[in-house]
């Protein structure tokens, strides 16, 4: 049983809580506080530090490969692509004018794209003047093949850039949306599971042990792939993204962050040492899971492509292997909606969370006060 003192202070009734520390959920509560600087908001986390794919993916500040937005314009059409391409791109900007990009290692180094052929090429004008209004750039994407001998990918035959594409530190990015929490006075619960949760007229009750039961007016589900615990009738795919990162390589020419086969392989320098992950194309049901594990299969397959593609005729020693967890659909557009009278998501992010979740915050603080009549992003 808890003491009057806890009941009263860390375990009281809050006017918004949020379930899950990613960016997701760290972002979201900065929107809520500073438009509603009056709200008690409690962030309940799972981890003893965020977790999922916040704290585990590779660090790229990124909105859309080549490839990719010609696949999903396809897929989704040029409204709905154009919709989730401006909302990355809007999210990439606020993140470097809301801190000094010095203390999140921010760098606007430039995003490559590796093509095994040409064909994408014939779609270069097109995409390029579908972004000019999001972008205002003329070229968006173009040829930079002068560029493959200078970063050693000797095997390479085309290299596409677009140079409002960088990367930055993941950790540092979420230890200053904490520290700015803590400014607005955001409150927090690490360590601390969600069991249930249930609704009625008044509140939303949040069990959090066998005797311990948290209520609020609003309760925002922010745990991305692991919200299908709760959110039974949403499509929502959990896919593993496995990493690996180098030792320092002497003399290591590649700068930037780089994609290949639509994204589905992503790599970058993190200072002299190459950090590279994805591949999960290879395997698609074995990395539809929320298991932090590695596979030998697709890390051996990774090493392959280290060694034949970013690398070749090198032989660099892995220091570091690990995965996050991704949430993902037939489409790409987030989950971001009302749910019922008192309960909201932001979920299902695509492995496009640094950029997307800085906007989707503002969405979801403009959400919570509307009528509650149908709203979704």
């Amino acid at each position: 049983m808890q003491s009057i003192w806890e009941q009263e202070t860390f375990y009281r009734n809050r006017d918004v809580i949020i379930i899950g520390a990613g960016f997701t959920g760290l972002w979201t509560a900065i929107s809520i506080k500073e438009k509603y600087p009056e709200k008690s908001v409690l962030v309940i986390e799972k981890g003893k530090i965020p977790t999922g794919a916040s704290t585990r993916n590779a660090g790229f500040a990124c909105f859309v490969s080549l490839t990719e937005i010609i696949s999903d314009s396809e897929k989704m059409g040029w409204k709905k692509t154009l919709d989730l391409v401006k909302m990355r791109f809007d999210g990439l900007k606020k993140i470097q004018n809301y801190f000094p990009v010095n203390e999140i290692d921010f760098e606007m180094c430039g995003g490559y794209e590796i093509l095994n052929n040409e064909e994408p090429l014939q779609k270069l004008e097109e995409v390029n003047s579908q972004l000019k209004s999001i972008t205002n750039f003329d070229k968006t994407y173009f040829v930079s093949n002068e560029k493959i001998k200078e970063f050693g990918l000797g095997k390479t035959k085309i290299l596409v850039e677009n140079p409002m594409e960088g990367s930055l530190h993941s950790g540092k990015l979420l230890m200053k949306l904490l520290e700015k929490c803590h400014e607005l006075k955001v409150e927090f619960l690490f360590g601390t599971e969600v069991l249930e949760v249930s609704e009625d007229e008044r509140f939303v009750e949040i069990q959090i042990a066998t005797d311990l039961i948290l209520k609020s007016e609003k309760v925002i589900h922010c745990t991305n792939a692991f919200a299908s615990k709760f959110l039974e009738n949403e499509e929502i795919i959990p896919a593993r993204g496995q990493i690996l990162l180098t030792e320092p390589i002497q003399n290591l020419k590649l700068k930037g962050t780089f994609h290949y086969d639509e994204g589905f392989y992503y790599f970058r320098n993190l200072g002299n040492r190459i950090l590279l992950g994805g591949a999960r194309n290879q395997d698609f049901e074995t990395e539809k899971t929320t298991d932090f594990e590695t596979t030998e299969f697709l890390q051996n397959h990774l090493e392959n492509f280290l060694k034949t593609v970013i690398l070749p005729n090198q032989n660099p020693i892995i220091e570091m292997r690990w995965s996050g967890i991704m949430a993902m659909g037939t489409e790409k557009s987030p989950i971001v909606k009302q749910l019922s009278v008192r309960q909201f998501c932001a979920v299902r992010l695509s492995g496009m969370g640094v950029a997307l979740a800085p906007k989707i915050g503002e969405v979801m603080a403009d959400l919570i006060d509307a009528n509650p009549q149908n709203h979704s992003l």
